[in-house]
């Protein structure tokens, strides 16, 4: 598999073949010079469609008219529209998600049914649909369109974040591309994202879906920003199938490949969501757990700590505080022996055996000031492995967060 799949420079959604996408200013954000807040994409052939969503009990309309129109079958489009979440707005929130479905159906000229609904900003408060109505004639679609729609997403997020990948499946060709957008309300199982992805492959339904759940828990839901999941939290995959392979199948010989592309993708952008973290300067926590009893305790141990404000803290501080790092291990559920736990900051051996090892302070100081810090635990426990991503924890969060809707 290495070098298999292979990253397609200032790639976006619509490298892969068959999708366009477009987007305009409708006026639900805040105006400014360039900015979009509306956007659309397009497939020229219908699409087997994968998706998951937020775990939140309190769960936009949008979200529930998606996960309805995946179920009802093949898709062609996706509508996205970002500054108004649509939720805690009662009944109106459904009716004004299924009208944006038919909006962009009538001026696709595809069925209302085929089209997905993505919002996101703030809740409670209604759609504008005026303003929506007349946004969406004015959306004009194209092969490079991918990259307005990653800027049309954006609500605090300070940059689009964006990727594709082209692979080989049986001898073809394939390409794959995704967006995603998120800064804040940010925790495992998903939050305040919203993710599309877009394949030229064929790819079976039922394998799709298995897919992407397995990529999602090894991505996005092993990513965090601030410990808060939101109403709002859409992950989706649609495969066109334009590249005329055979249909990708569990147990093919291509599931692999596919997979790969997939988690490569989805890594990619779950990383950019972190890194981009409200206030985080551009600056990633990466916890990396080895030799944890199983996964799932590797995942439970890497997600607590890169979720730790104390952690986020002192990273944002530069502080080699590696006390709290054993803290976030110790309560996270995951088994522990003390004396067998091995702690590396940035490489540098802090913890052996379970015993403090000297290290040069003034160096880790230095080493956590770069744009990476990097906490790996060996716990000699059995054969889990986990990476989370995270952001340090700083001022400009808190002035971010205590003026959102003023």
């Amino acid at each position: 598999m290495a070098g298999a799949v292979r990253v397609i420079a200032n790639g976006t959604i619509t490298n892969a073949d068959g999708f366009q996408a477009g987007a305009t200013y409708a006026g639900l954000k805040t105006f400014s010079e360039d900015k979009l807040d509306l956007g659309i994409i397009l497939s020229e052939a219908p699409c087997t469609a994968a998706g998951v969503f937020t775990t939140n009990a309190i769960k936009s309309p949008s979200v529930t008219v998606t996960q309805e129109h995946v179920n009802a079958g093949p898709v062609r489009a996706l509508i996205v529209n970002a500054g108004i979440a649509n939720t805690c707005v009662g009944e109106q929130g459904y009716t004004d998600a299924k009208e944006m479905t038919a909006l962009a159906a009538r001026r696709l000229g595809v069925q209302p049914e085929e089209v997905l609904v993505c919002s996101t900003g703030v809740i409670g408060v209604e759609l504008p649909m005026s303003l929506i109505r007349t946004g969406v004639e004015q959306i004009d679609l194209s092969a490079s369109g991918g990259h307005d729609v990653a800027r049309a997403m954006m609500t605090t997020d300070t940059r689009p974040k964006e990727i594709a990948v082209t692979f080989d499946l049986g001898g073809r060709r394939v390409n794959m591309g995704g967006v995603v957008k998120g800064s804040g309300m940010i925790h495992p199982n998903m939050a305040t994202m919203l993710s599309f992805v877009a394949t030229d492959a064929a790819v079976e339904e039922d394998f799709l879906q298995d897919t992407l759940r397995e990529v999602a828990d090894a991505s996005f839901n092993m990513m965090t920003v601030d410990g808060d999941t939101s109403t709002n939290d859409t992950v989706l995959v649609m495969a066109n199938g334009t590249a005329g392979n055979t249909p990708v199948a569990a147990g093919s010989p291509e599931a692999d490949t596919f997979r790969e592309a997939l988690l490569e993708v989805c890594v990619h952008l779950a990383k950019e969501l972190a890194r981009d973290g409200e206030g985080s300067g551009d600056r990633l926590i990466v916890v990396e757990v080895a030799g944890a009893e199983t996964v799932a305790d590797a995942r439970m141990a890497a997600r607590t700590i890169a979720s730790s404000s104390l952690v986020k803290s002192a990273v944002h501080g530069r502080d080699p505080n590696w006390g709290r790092v054993l803290m976030a291990l110790g309560r996270s559920g995951a088994a522990v022996e003390e004396n067998k736990v091995d702690l590396f900051i940035n490489g540098v051996c802090i913890m052996q055996g379970g015993l403090p090892i000297p290290f040069h302070r003034d160096a880790v100081v230095a080493l956590m000031g770069g744009s990476e810090v990097t906490f790996r635990l060996e716990l000699g426990l059995g054969d889990g492995d986990a990476t989370a991503w995270g952001c340090p924890l700083t001022e400009e969060y808190v002035v971010i967060n205590s003026a959102y809707t003023t």
